[in-house]
């Protein structure tokens, strides 16, 4: 595992280090001076961020929706200030495991399981989500040119099924892309008739 580290305090990361290493993290990168978070993951390509950091800001959390939005991965951050408002704020831009550490940095083991954890089920819902729009959309789609059909070919509602299915076989196309296909040169004939 490949973790890339934003520290503000040059102990603390150290000592996360070390307990990544133990943990079996194969390489703990840092940004270049300079270079944003975003530039920083597309450069490193880490299966992991941490940010640790003493007061944590609003520029940091637009540096983690700006990266995360492009480049989806886990992000732990670990903070020493207990800010429910900044926790939501940081979830809402990404972060995966938000923890408020104080003198002694937990062990960061379970920590990093949680947020890889998290992680993946939020983009499993996500592809789950995603798909059951995609999947509704499409029916809409094929209900909305079987009404075509059977407004203007005046079919019944089983036959223009039969018909879309029909053209989907005979064309090794989804009913979907067909009903699109219909809809779309329907549009177009008014068009140019307008």
């Amino acid at each position: 595992m490949k973790v890339l580290l934003i520290d503000t305090e040059p102990e603390r990361a150290r000592a996360l280090e070390v307990q990544l290493a133990a943990f079996g993290v194969t390489a703990t990168v840092r940004p270049r001076p300079g270079e944003t978070l975003p530039e920083a993951i597309a450069r490193e390509a880490p299966d992991l961020v941490i940010v640790d950091m003493a007061r944590p800001d609003r520029d940091t959390l637009d540096d983690i929706r700006r990266a995360t939005s492009r480049d989806p991965r886990p992000v732990a951050m670990f903070v020493d200030v207990d800010d429910p408002g900044f926790m939501e704020a940081a979830i809402e831009a990404g972060v995966s495991s938000y923890t408020v550490v104080g003198a002694a940095l937990p062990d960061v083991k379970p920590i990093v399981r949680a947020a890889v954890a998290i992680f993946r089920r939020y983009r499993q819902v996500e592809a789950e989500l995603h798909r059951a729009q995609t999947g509704l959309r499409e029916r809409q789609l094929v209900d909305e040119a079987k009404r075509h059909l059977m407004k203007q070919r005046r079919m019944t509602e089983p036959e223009a099924h039969r018909w879309l299915r029909r053209q989907a076989m005979e064309r090794a196309r989804r009913v979907a892309d067909i009903a699109a296909e219909l809809l779309q040169k329907d549009e177009g004939e008014k068009g140019g008739n307008g």
